[in-house]
């Protein structure tokens, strides 16, 4: 078979069109499966903002400096929700008990999963590779 530049250019026009597509579609085929509860974890943010816990923690590294970033406090194999409830009820040296209602403890329990689900904020398990992207550090 003889191939033309012409032919080539709509043999090319199309697995372009069909891979294309090909990235489009496949994030819609994926159903998302979420960990957390979306409406408990927005009454959560509204908790975290009442009671002005920013002033103190960060999220995503922002935030007051006095207690640790909670962004991945969640997943963390030595801390965990049963861990962050207890901090909440009895408090530290530096944090105040905080008297929480279930509902308001379980939303921002809830905000604190969306939050972890979300990603990794510490920029220590991050580097940047020679092309200049964001890579996470396999070697932890």
């Amino acid at each position: 078979m003889n191939f033309r530049p012409k032919h080539m250019f709509y043999i090319l026009c199309a697995l372009f069109l069909l891979y294309s597509f090909s990235i489009y579609i496949k994030p819609l085929s994926i159903k998302e499966e979420s960990k957390f509860n979306k409406e408990k974890a927005a009454d959560g943010r509204l908790v975290w903002q009442s009671y002005n816990c920013q002033s103190c923690h960060q999220l995503y590294s922002l935030g007051g400096y006095l207690g640790p970033d909670l962004t991945n406090i969640i997943s963390n194999p030595n801390k965990g929700e049963t861990i962050v409830r207890a901090m909440i009820k009895s408090g530290t040296k530096q944090m105040p008990a905080f008297s929480l209602t279930d509902t308001e403890m379980n939303s921002l329990i809830e905000f604190l999963k969306s939050t972890d689900a979300s990603g990794k904020a510490d920029p220590r398990e991050f580097y940047i590779n020679k092309f200049g992207m964001i890579e996470e550090n396999e070697s932890e």
